[in-house]
């Protein structure tokens, strides 16, 4: 077991719940566009293990267009996991980095995913979390699998056959006990110039007996990911969280990057609180954003551009957030 986690430590791709009995989640996120972008899913496969002890496996299905929602539990038992990489398997469901194969009363079919952008992981800052990942308290972790790869395969989804040949797909994950008191998170990988994808999430984080404001960004850009996170010297300058419009501006010494947001009306989703997936968040999967990185120092703009299909939550007391930036 011991061999398990220090692997799964520098690869939060896999599985990181080696030894926990109680009190945890992890979940992983598949997001899946077909080609005429009329059809849009999010598979979210994962594990749950209340404060009690009490554990089962789940497989949610978020459709997008529809804008409705599938919990589907099964027994503690079914879920099975490797040591060695990023292979869940759930029944007769299984899902890896590089493919789906679902059997699911309301979907079935398989899909295959390449040209994945993975996040970096470095041995001293193994993805998106950083040095943060070698933290042991954390409330929630977070794990940037894929930021954009293509599609192929087909879904038979409630009746209807969905051919997902030269869709567009995008993977992360989450694994903790609780998903953070209030948060805003988003992600597109829908630009009108291929290649380009932006995540955004800035959330209130325990820490000790207090808390602090962490944000983790990336934007790829013609294959170059520019980062904004909390432990690389990059500053939240601005959050805007209303019903219909959010806004966050990022800025560290090289970029400046603006992104707001137009939200569509969300759909209701379980959530990780204490282990138990009790609780309830709202995402939309049809939000549009525009973005503009610009340089610091100069202030010119090295790329503007407007996205579709961008997922979108705003879940919680984001006006913690949202204080914390004016003070």
């Amino acid at each position: 077991m011991m061999k398990n986690k220090i692997r799964s430590l520098f690869n939060p791709e896999n599985y990181q719940g080696w030894g926990k009995k109680s009190n945890y989640f992890e979940g992983w996120y598949f997001k899946v566009l077909n080609r005429s972008e009329n059809a849009a899913l999010a598979i979210i496969p994962g594990i749950a293990m209340d404060k009690n002890g009490f554990r089962h496996a789940f497989i949610q299905v978020l459709d997008g267009r529809n804008k409705r929602a599938e919990y589907h539990k099964f027994d503690y038992e079914t879920f099975k996991t490797s040591g060695d990489k990023f292979l869940v398997s759930i029944e007769n469901n299984h899902f890896s980095e590089d493919s789906i194969s679902l059997d699911l009363p309301e979907i079935k079919g398989m899909l295959y995913f390449s040209g994945n952008v993975p996040w970096p992981k470095p041995w001293y800052s193994p993805g998106i979390m950083g040095p943060f990942s070698f933290v042991p308290f954390m409330e929630c972790y977070h794990g940037i699998v894929s930021m954009d790869h293509s599609i192929t395969g087909k879904l038979e989804f409630n009746g209807k056959t969905i051919d997902f040949e030269g869709g567009r797909g995008y993977i992360e994950k989450d694994w903790g006990s609780s998903f953070p008191e209030g948060y805003i998170w988003l992600q597109s990988n829908h630009f009108d110039e291929p290649g380009i994808s932006v995540k955004a999430s800035v959330a209130k984080i325990p820490w000790l007996k207090s808390s602090f404001t962490g944000f983790i960004s990336g934007l790829w850009l013609r294959d170059k990911l520019v980062k904004f996170t909390t432990y690389n010297g990059s500053v939240l300058k601005k959050v805007v969280a209303g019903k219909e419009k959010v806004e966050i501006t990022l800025g560290n010494k090289k970029y400046l990057l603006d992104i707001i947001v137009e939200r569509d009306k969300a759909t209701s989703l379980a959530s990780p609180l204490k282990g138990d997936m009790g609780g309830r968040i709202e995402e939309s999967m049809f939000s549009k954003l525009e973005i503009n990185l610009a340089d610091t120092k100069s202030g010119k703009s090295l790329y503007y551009g407007h996205a579709r299909n961008a997922a979108v939550e705003v879940a919680g007391n984001v006006e913690e957030i949202i204080s914390s930036i004016r003070t």
